[in-house]
């Protein structure tokens, strides 16, 4: 009869797009398969029935954690006894560790099968962690072949799948088009600001991004900056913001969404780090990374994160390839300083670019359908797929090293 019902939570819109990709491959192995839990407007349009709205799960750092943890309480509570009443085949959680590991865990005690995409950074930091990962998924689909080198170390199911973001963008991509698909100038350089796609990272970061963006305006006559909105909400924020910035006035495009156009377009990526540090190394873009939470988050954080880096580009290659800015660095004067410094330099940039291009072509392993594949071997009963060969097993297996 093959798969019937999956319930499946994203937490964010980047979950939102990897659970998309997924429902599609597994759609068309399972025409009749009914999809249920949370998901965004991509998972929707797949057929989720999405019982709460995708941003229910959408807080940054411990502490603002902390403040929502009641009511995330009470989500966590409603999606189970829906899941039970439901009685899907598997639920799979889809990023949001804190938040889905605890309800698969709970969906596994009553008998559901359970699979977690996306892991989280237990590599790097609390790897005590890893037992409590064990108790609530049947098998972790990762991204990386040193996350899957983890858990193999660890004795816990897992598949190594790749990153769709991988397979869904080109390996050879056209700055010339974009800039025209988006109706910006062909000439002079080009800045893509990403401030991100929480509220809380557009108010922690916003204002200091714009305000770097003019300086660096003042002293380049040539310099544009196209600014995707993920949001409605994030577009009335950065239209609030840019108000303020008369040394902005006529040099900026603000698009709703269309990231990834904005970021081939450019020649260089402003961005907090995330999903959309990775997604910028994907189009092939000399990037600055800089982050900046609430101070009692970046206070636990220090002692907590043991891990070099904090951007997927630098993680993904074991090397400083991205600039990165945290915290306290992260002002107006100091990325403006670095953002200078990439525009001037034009064959480091053309170096990071080909060395971005290598780094892609060896994350394409059709990750939504091998993701589809360990589902149906969780669900059926089957062995995992294999998923990492011996001479990639090169993980961070000791103590010490996000979430």
């Amino acid at each position: 009869m093959g798969i019937q019902r999956i319930y499946v939570v994203a937490g964010e819109l980047s979950g939102d797009i990897l659970g998309a990709g997924l429902i599609r491959e597994l759609k068309s192995r399972h025409p009749g398969a009914e999809f249920r839990g949370i998901g965004g407007p991509r998972m929707i349009a797949e057929g989720v029935d999405s019982r709460f709205p995708l941003e229910t799960l959408s807080v940054m750092g411990l502490v603002e954690v902390l403040k929502h943890l009641p009511r995330l309480i009470r989500v966590r509570r409603a999606l189970r006894r829906d899941a039970l009443a439901w009685q899907p085949d598997i639920m799979i959680g889809i990023d949001a560790p804190d938040f889905n590991l605890g309800l698969e865990r709970q969906l596994r005690e009553a008998g559901v099968t359970t699979a977690h995409y996306v892991s989280p950074s237990v590599w790097a930091w609390r790897q005590g962690r890893v037992k409590g990962i064990a108790r609530a998924v049947d098998a972790m689909l990762t991204f990386l072949p040193f996350e899957a080198a983890f858990y193999v170390h660890h004795r816990v199911p897992v598949a190594y799948v790749g990153h769709p973001l991988a397979d869904e963008l080109p390996l050879v991509n056209d700055r010339a088009a974009a800039r025209e698909t988006l109706g910006l100038a062909p000439e002079g350089k080009l800045l893509a600001i990403l401030p991100g796609s929480r509220a809380s990272e557009v108010r922690f970061l916003g204002a200091t991004f714009l305000e770097a963006a003019e300086r660096l305006c003042a002293e380049r006559a040539d310099l544009t900056l196209v600014i995707p909105a993920a949001t409605p909400q994030r577009r009335e924020e950065l239209e609030a913001l840019l108000a303020e910035r008369d040394g902005l006035r006529g040099r900026v495009t603000l698009v709703d969404g269309c990231s990834r156009e904005a970021m081939v377009a450019s020649d260089l990526v402003l961005l907090t780090s995330g999903t959309a540090a990775l997604e910028a190394m994907l189009c092939h873009r000399a990037m600055l990374v800089a982050y900046r939470m609430a101070p009692m988050t970046h206070f636990l954080a220090r002692y907590l994160v043991k891990t070099e880096w904090i951007s997927l580009p630098n993680l993904i290659a074991r090397d400083s390839l991205v600039p990165e800015l945290i915290q306290d660095a992260a002002n107006a004067e100091a990325i403006a300083g670095s953002l200078a410094g990439l525009l001037d330099d034009g064959e480091a940039r053309a170096a990071l670019e080909a060395r971005f291009a290598a780094m892609h072509q060896a994350l394409c392993r059709d990750a939504s359908r091998r993701a589809s594949d360990a589902v149906e071997a969780l669900v059926e009963g089957r062995a995992l797929p294999a998923s990492v060969s011996p001479e990639r097993l090169d993980a961070p297996h000791g103590e010490g090293g996000s979430s």
